[in-house]
């Protein structure tokens, strides 16, 4: 165990996880953080709530919507998007990968959205989707499917739509809302115009399929991408979309939207290190905001969930500190 980090601390926060009563959060704070000799991943898939998520896929491998739906948006694949959330839940608090049935079963669900041009698309109709397409990327890969010649032609759609700066941005975002009508959101996707400047929402969300790949993690077109992102820590963002610098320091895991916490897990992925003086101020924020419990602040401290999403939270930055040389 790299202890370095911890002794730039105020509080050790492992201490903090290993109190917890979560069993998932137990063992892969053990496995990560302590170098601990852990159970067969498969031990936390017989867990009580991750056989409860198992039980409510459907045949065909989707899960059911059972939240509101967005009239603004027809011909939103609602299935889609429940599918990627549980899919997150699944691969990165209970580690299911493909060897599980239900990993297999969401996984050519998924795919089968997949369209000839190589992108995921549905859940913003049937506009193009990098920002979504990148993450349920980056699930699948974790999940073992790195080598599937689908996934592979995936990472291969993103690299083509990159804008000129580098990243990447929603393509719909360029379009005024008056004219996002309901025609619009079924209608032919909106290419993306390359001459804009790129969104940190969007290329920190793609990146990250990028970064968990062992061939494309390297790859130069990726290591500009990183630069783009890293530049852009604690900056508004280009367009409206979670664009006050304040969303940089709003947490969650498993990870959604791109924050300080999600960006600076990729970035390490990528090979940038604490010398480089974004990444170093991006440390920073976390040695200097730890709490009197040894914890960070999420910015969604409401909510029944809220506390052991702040756990959650707190491995991940762990994971951070201790992947960097500090």
């Amino acid at each position: 165990m790299n202890v370095t980090w911890i002794s730039r601390l105020s509080i050790d926060p492992i201490l903090v996880l290993m109190s917890s009563n979560d069993e998932a959060l137990i063992y892969h704070s053990q496995r990560d953080l302590l170098d601990k000799h852990v159970l067969s991943i498969d031990s936390l898939w017989h867990l009580p709530d991750a056989v409860r998520l198992v039980k409510k896929q459907q045949p065909d491998g989707h899960w059911k919507h059972s939240g509101s739906c967005n009239p603004s948006v027809p011909d939103q694949n609602y299935s889609l998007w429940e599918t990627f959330r549980n899919l997150r839940v699944l691969v990165e608090m209970f580690g299911f990968n493909r060897s599980h049935p239900a990993i297999e079963k969401t996984a050519e669900y998924i795919l089968s959205c997949q369209t000839d041009e190589g992108d995921i698309r549905g859940i913003i109709g049937n506009q193009y989707m990098p920002y979504y397409h990148g993450v349920i990327l980056e699930l699948l890969i974790k999940a073992g499917y790195e080598d599937d010649p689908r996934v592979i032609k995936g990472l291969e759609w993103l690299l083509t739509v990159r804008q000129n700066d580098g990243g990447w941005i929603i393509p719909t975002q360029s379009i005024p809302t008056k004219d996002r009508t309901n025609e619009f959101w079924s209608g032919k996707p909106v290419p993306s115009d390359r001459s804009r400047p790129h969104s940190h929402v969007a290329t920190g969300m793609v990146l990250r399929s990028f970064a968990v790949h062992p061939s494309y993690r390297r790859l130069p077109e990726v290591l500009i991408a990183a630069r783009c992102l890293k530049e852009r820590l604690f900056k508004a963002d280009e367009y409206n979309d979670r664009r006050e610098p304040s969303y940089w320091l709003k947490f969650q895991f498993p990870f959604l939207w791109t924050s300080l916490v999600s960006a600076l897990d990729t970035l390490s992925l990528v090979g940038l290190t604490p010398d480089d003086p974004y990444i170093y101020r991006g440390l920073s924020w976390f040695i200097d905001n730890q709490q009197n419990d040894g914890l960070w602040p999420t910015g969604y401290e409401k909510g029944s969930k809220s506390e052991s999403s702040r756990r959650w939270v707190g491995l991940a930055i762990c994971r951070i500190l201790n992947r960097y040389i500090l």
